[in-house]
């Protein structure tokens, strides 16, 4: 079925993934502006300038007495007598002047002619005189103007996630709202004969669709509005058909299944019919048969019907396109040791599921998991991460330093 193919087929992990991401480039999604509550997870579309000094004032960094640095006793104890009151959001603020000072609370304004913050607990009150013991060096517990974000600075660079604290930086610099690339939109499709819905009777043969639980949620997890899911049959005009209609509405297709060497497996036929096939089948185990094309004005994703497969080349390789559409910034790769041996009996890169430890040095292991098997949920359930074996290695020692690929749910994301 695949003989004539002039797509290329059986590239190495690298060299999919470079092919993935020079390709999802060329599929830019458009930008809009959103409301801050809505910018959490989202990638910023332009350089965030800081518009204003963050703090705009100088303000006490906690509760106390605001006083003129220069009158501090530098032993024993002098006694201010207390002029006012300053506290957080006043409109009008007393002045301290020479032997005077003024109750201040956290966060609010300095006083005019005070420059030190002198902690409640370094005072003792007497009526309208406050006693100040030595100890307080000038300039103490004062937050400067513009000691987190001077007008002008760059805050965030174009293609940063908005976390929950970058968030909150533009709404200190009293933005509204921020321009973000839109979430990418996807059509989920599983197909094969033997799936039906989670809960459904069972009939001879028939098993429980998984895939589009876990491939919805790694789409959700990363960003992407789920505009349908569809489970079909293998029966090729009824696939035709889906991915017809997903090319004409999503920026990306995933599928699970349908994608290797079987009778049954029509998807690489139909995609370079309706589309065009960029790969067919890259050396990774688990998900060999991946196929990466276009529909339409989609880009599809052909990902393996065997569950923990379609996991891995989803985290592999699915999930640098969806960076790379978004222009967001690649996260750093993250390392561990090996917790013990582990023996490579193929020339493919291998992507092993593991849990991470860290010991009391703070050093960080990954031990390898007894379920490897890519039809084996448990293994990746039980899963902190995937190891990654490289292809021209066989051999890994415990001790061993490699690169680990988290999974979402990991308590260190």
């Amino acid at each position: 079925m695949h003989d004539a193919a002039t797509f290329p087929i059986g590239l190495s992990v690298a060299e999919a993934r470079a092919r993935i991401v020079e390709i999802a480039a060329k599929f830019p999604l458009p930008t809009e502006s959103v409301p801050l509550a809505a910018a959490h997870g989202r990638v910023l579309a332009a350089d965030v300038i800081a518009p204003r000094d963050v703090p705009g004032f100088a303000n006490s960094a906690m509760d106390g007495y605001a006083v003129r640095g220069a009158d501090l006793p530098s032993a024993g104890e002098k006694a201010f007598h207390l002029c006012g009151v300053a506290l957080a959001g006043q409109g009008e603020i007393p002045a301290v002047a020479p032997g005077t000072c003024v109750r201040i609370t956290t966060g609010a304004p300095l006083p005019p002619g005070a420059d030190t913050v002198v902690m409640q607990e370094n005072a003792r009150v007497d009526g309208d005189t406050i006693r100040i013991a030595a100890g307080t060096v000038a300039g103490a517990n004062v937050r400067a103007a513009a000691e987190d974000y001077a007008a002008g600075d760059l805050a965030f660079r174009r293609g940063t996630r908005l976390s929950p604290a970058r968030v909150a930086v533009l709404a200190s610099f009293g933005l509204a709202e921020v321009r973000v690339v839109r979430r990418p939109r996807a059509v989920l499709l599983t197909t094969g004969d033997e799936l039906v819905a989670a809960g459904a009777p069972l009939a001879p043969g028939r098993i429980p669709d998984s895939n589009c639980h876990s491939l919805a949620g790694l789409l959700g997890e990363h960003g992407v509005a789920l505009l349908r899911h569809e489970r079909l049959r293998d029966e090729p005009e009824r696939l035709r058909a889906a991915l017809v209609r997903a090319g004409s509405e999503a920026d990306l297709v995933v599928s699970s299944g349908g994608v290797s060497v079987g009778e049954a497996d029509f998807l690489p036929r139909l995609v370079a019919q309706i589309g065009e096939v960029y790969f067919w089948k890259v050396r990774i185990r688990p998900g060999m048969p991946f196929l990466f094309g276009r529909v339409g004005a989609a880009l599809a994703f052909g990902l393996p019907g065997n569950p923990v497969s379609g996991i891995a080349t989803f985290l592999t390789l699915v999930r640098p396109a969806l960076a790379a559409m978004s222009g967001a910034t690649a996260p750093a790769p993250l390392y561990a040791r090996l917790a013990g041996d582990v023996h490579k009996r193929h020339a493919r890169a291998e992507y092993q599921r593991a849990r991470l430890e860290c010991d009391a040095e703070g050093r960080l292991h990954a031990r390898p998991l007894a379920h490897q098997g890519s039809g084996m949920l448990r293994g990746v359930a039980e899963a902190d991460a995937l190891i990654v074996l490289p292809e021209d290695g066989r051999e890994f020692r415990q001790g061993q330093v490699v690169e680990v690929v988290p999974l979402p749910g990991w308590p260190g994301l």
